[in-house]
């Protein structure tokens, strides 16, 4: 009989005391009254507020002896059951290694509970000392780090309540999960929707029938059971996340089932799950580390945390009912509410093997056989695609096109009789852009193309169901599930193995698709395809049909991790990656990357691919070029002629001369030589926080301590930096600000005067790319270069970073300077990824290198290098780059300011066009780095599909440098994203 229509033994007498107790209001008591029993019986006064609770009143009370929490409860309740949630607190301090739980505060009389009387009504009374620290509930994201430090905490708590035993822990209690069943029925009534009370009601039956054969193996002993987000305290750690460390209300506190304390902390974390329920597996991992449960337990956890969910929105349904003035209650109905629905979301098989997956405890499962269920294909002869990521189909394909799975479906059908698809594949056809949750890209199923009316044959033996699309074959170890087919025998007949189920559908287009799956549960209806995160719990509950089709239909499973591995073996340690467990890519379009897993990112700190990923007119021309010819710039051919030209137009008149390089350091490094053949001297001025590559020169002149720690101490003695004229944390700071960091550099020009030691140049990049493109003071450069000029040196513009277009109201950064350099290097987007850079210089700055013979770099200006750089040109021009450059840089820019007015941690938004930096401090007085915040922003943004990093020397800065083809649309999902971080947290 389902649960809703499930009468109370006894007809309507409430025999339990959990029962009349869930009738009850809270005690009236105001904050006024309460103010007067801290006076009375405990010689405190003070600031009151009330905290919240369901049944109860709770208030706290700041004094200066200290903060302390007042408890307040009917009558009703039996003094030893409050005794009990006193001895435990004593019990649980005096434990090694428990968590911080409050003291119990005697009264003015000695006595730990009081009785008292408020306007006619009986009450008990207790004070516990309040202890310090955030609860989790209104912190929206929880990260693993916090789910995995709550489910520690309640396996130490329950470590330390093993042994205690009170006479009040035998209670009746409402939320005793044991007693889930009838309070659920009790309470259904009060729950008005009709909808939700069918799903409770439901849910609840499928649980019960679930625990009923796993609770003889359920332990038990004293537990909590109310280790929620609510009831814990957390101290931050560096990056500001939550770490619980201490427990409160011990309210609930029975003897009870173990795996039941776990069960309760588990549903409280489903309304910070954005919908995915495994955001739970690191509680339980780490709950099971400290003290593990037995397999029944396991496999009753997603029962029960179904059941605890259907008690907190019946309960909460009914309480609002009889105290419509509840805030706590109304405040967290939403909340019990998005609980339940996360809880009955998937099958309780799917989350039972992602539970046991997750502690190690999943073991083999059968292979599911029987005979053949296409007997008139040859399987020899059926061609199987590939549709992930690495696919070869999709190379200069438009793969987020509808309908491309049937079209590659039918142009391989052309050559072959029969085609099918793999199974386990995740398929970039079903990747989704700018999504934070992965799109469901793993396909659990096998779909075919084969020639309409060729029978399929029944596997196994069982009974036949009908869909609206095709049919179900149940039988005893798993169901058979076929779409894309006219069954042959009726429902409800029982088919033997072998027995034709029907002909495979002819369908418009001649797309006749046979869907093959399979599912270890009879009683569900499993999606044919599911998010990476869920993929490996499917799988086992979905099983591989290869068996029954009779060929190896199965994709490889990605291998990232062991992928990582051998990186790490063999290629060069320093070489670093983003991310500590980063996302295998493989595949990119536009602004967009794409993982092993069908993941996509939106790449917002990519600057070399300056056009955007795959794009199809640049992988045309370097085709087309490789097939001609490739050599070295030494040899005459037109390409370096015509490239050459086109860069020395872009730079300003006299600047007229070109050398072609492989990168930035090799442009900055060339750079560095010219100045020293030019001027005949070696001393050069660089800016402190700069970065410049990894030459020795290029490095020599770098000075930031994010890139090299040692880099303030180790500059050789040529290398003379100079103050930062960083304008939002450097000593001058604002408008105004220019002549304080150019009297900085004087000492320093003085001192190479009085040796007369000459000066060779002055190299910087003309925004400050390494502080997240922070401009430099209003006619800084302008002043500088004249003081260098002045001393016979040369002014080098680095724009690797920063120029070439990305800054949108400026092709060159010096132009927002208003000044014209001595030589320009440029490298990175200028190649779109391809190994190429320039520095543009005059001619008789390049002739001074002749001094020293003659330049040459192997791949610069190489005929295929010289074609990709002239097609970014062709590009950028022909899809207006940098104008979209400056409108979406700026309607962004806009964006990230509107934060900071929000959020405190931002302090600041710099730079121009499509090179932004957002930085991020801890107090905008002091501008104390938020470093480790930002490294945990960047993490998250990454598990919402936004690819970031930091920069800076306090690597508190969020580079955002994407590709010139960002849409506003693109823009607006990254400022949703990062708002989104700032407000739920990270």
């Amino acid at each position: 009989m389902p649960i809703c229509s499930r009468l109370i033994p006894g007809g309507e007498r409430l025999e339990h005391a959990f029962l009349r107790r869930a009738a009850l209001s809270r005690p009236d008591v105001t904050a006024e009254d309460a103010a007067r029993l801290f006076s009375d019986h405990y010689g405190l006064a003070g600031q009151i507020a009330e905290l919240g609770s369901q049944q109860d009143r709770n208030y706290r009370i700041d004094t200066a002896k200290g903060r302390f929490v007042l408890k307040i409860c009917r009558a009703d309740y039996a003094t030893v059951e409050l005794e009990a949630q006193n001895a435990a607190l004593r019990h649980i301090a005096g434990k090694a290694n428990s968590p911080r739980v409050p003291k119990v505060i005697a009264a003015n009389n000695g006595a730990d509970i009081l009785f008292v009387t408020v306007r006619n009504a009986n009450y008990q009374i207790r004070l516990l000392d309040y202890i310090g620290g955030q609860p989790l509930t209104r912190r929206k994201h929880l990260p693993a780090v916090t789910v995995a430090a709550l489910g520690a905490l309640g396996g130490r708590l329950a470590l330390a309540l093993a042994d205690f035993t009170h006479p009040g822990l035998s209670r009746d209690l409402q939320w005793d999960l044991r007693n889930a069943e009838p309070v659920v029925s009790h309470l259904l009534p009060a729950v008005r929707d009709a909808d939700r009370k069918q799903r409770i009601g439901q849910a609840m039956d499928a649980a019960m029938r679930r625990l009923s054969v796993l609770k003889p193996e359920f332990r038990q002993q004293a537990i909590h059971h109310d280790i929620t987000d609510d009831n814990v305290v957390s101290l931050p750690n560096d990056s500001g996340q939550l770490i619980p460390d201490g427990v409160i209300d011990f309210g609930d506190v029975i003897h009870g089932w173990l795996v039941a304390d776990l069960a309760v902390t588990c549903a409280s974390l489903l309304h910070h799950a954005d919908g995915d329920p495994v955001i739970i597996l690191p509680a339980i991992k780490a709950f099971h580390a400290v003290f593990p449960l037995n397999e029944a337990e396991l496999r009753a956890l997603w029962p029960l945390i179904v059941a605890r969910a259907a008690v907190l929105v019946a309960s909460s349904e009914q309480q609002i009912a009889l105290d419509p003035d509840n805030g706590y209650v109304s405040g967290n109905i939403d909340h019990e509410r998005l609980i339940f629905d996360v809880a009955v979301s998937v099958p309780l098989a799917m989350m039972e093997i992602a539970i046991l997956r997750a502690v190690g405890q999943l073991g083999d499962q059968d292979v599911i056989t029987g005979e053949r269920l296409l007997p008139e294909i040859d399987v020899s002869g059926i061609a199987v695609i590939a549709l992930n990521t690495q696919s070869d189909l999709f190379d200069g394909v438009a793969w987020l096109q509808p309908g491309l799975e049937d079209q590659l479906l039918r142009d391989a059908s052309r050559e072959n009789n029969a085609v099918s698809t793999r199974y386990g594949e995740y398929r970039l056809t079903r990747t989704v852009l700018l999504s934070p949750q992965p799109a469901p890209t793993c396909a659990l199923c096998v779909d075919l193309l084969l020639p309409a009316g060729i029978s399929v044959s029944a596997p196994f033996g069982g009974i036949l169901k009908f869909t609206d699309g095709g049919l179900i074959l149940l039988g005893r170890d798993a169901a058979l599930h076929l779409t894309g087919i006219d069954a042959l025998p009726g429902p409800d007949d029982f088919i033997h193995p072998g027995q034709p189920l029907g002909l495979v559908k002819r369908t418009a287009g001649d797309a006749n698709v046979l869907r093959v799956q399979l599912c270890r549960a009879k009683d569900i209806a499993p999606p044919p395809f599911v998010s990476p995160d869920h993929a490996a719990a499917w799988m086992v509950l979905c099983p591989s049909p290869a068996k029954l089709l009779g060929f190896d239909c199965d994709a490889p499973m990605p291998q990232s991790a062991s992928l990582l591995s051998r990186r790490q073996s063999h290629f060069a340690k320093p070489q670093k990656n983003y991310y500590e467990t980063p996302p295998q890519i493989e595949r990119g379009l536009r602004e967009h990357m794409v993982d092993v897993e069908g993941r996509a990112y939106l790449d917002m700190v990519n600057n070399v691919t300056i056009l955007g990923h795959g794009h199809p007119r640049l992988a045309d021309a370097v085709h087309r070029q490789w097939q001609r010819l490739n050599t070295n710039s030494r040899f005459h051919y037109a390409s370096v002629a015509e490239f050459s030209e086109r860069l020395a137009a872009l730079a300003p008149e006299r600047l007229d001369t070109v050398f072609l390089v492989n990168s930035g350091s090799e442009a900055n490094d060339l750079a560095l030589r010219l100045a020293w053949a030019a001027s005949g001297a070696r001393n050069t001025l660089c800016l402190l926080e700069g970065y410049h590559g990894w030459s020795v020169a290029s490095d020599a002149v770098s000075t930031s301590i994010a890139d090299n720690p040692q880099a303030l101490t180790t500059r050789p003695d040529w290398v003379h930096p100079v103050m930062s004229p960083n304008t939002y944390r450097g000593p001058f700071r604002g408008a105004g600000s220019t002549a304080g960091y150019i009297e900085a550099v004087m000492p320093v020009l003085e001192k190479l005067d009085r040796d007369g030691e000459g000066l060779a140049g002055f190299i910087c990049e003309c925004v400050y790319g390494n502080a997240g493109g922070l401009p430099l003071p209003a006619g800084y450069l302008k002043d500088i270069y004249a003081l260098v000029r002045a001393r016979g040196g040369v002014c080098i513009a680095d724009e690797v970073q920063v120029g070439y277009g990305r800054l949108g109201h400026h092709f060159w950064g010096f132009e927002e300077q208003g000044v014209v350099p001595d030589i320009i290097t440029i490298a990175k987007g200028m190649g779109n990824g391809h190994p190429l850079g320039a520095v543009i210089t005059t001619k008789a700055i390049a002739d001074a290198l002749e001094k020293e013979g003659y330049f040459f770099s192997s791949a610069g200006g190489s005929p295929v290098s010289s074609v990709v750089g002239m097609a970014v040109l062709d590009i950028m021009r022909d899809e207006k780059l940098q104008e979209n450059a400056c409108v979406v840089g700026d309607h962004l820019k806009r964006r990230l300011q509107a934060l900071g007015q929000r959020f405190p941690l931002v302090g600041a938004v710099h730079g121009m066009g499509l090179y932004l930096g957002l930085e991020f401090v801890r107090d905008r007085e002091t501008l104390a780095p938020a470093t480790a915040e930002t490294a945990a922003i960047c993490d998250r943004l990454l598990q919402l599909g936004v690819i970031m990093q930091p920069t800076g020397d306090y690597l508190n800065v969020l580079k955002i440098k994407p590709p010139l083809c960002l849409s506003q649309e693109s823009a607006d999902f990254f400022a949703d994203m990062l708002e989104r971080v700032l407000s739920d947290g990270w």
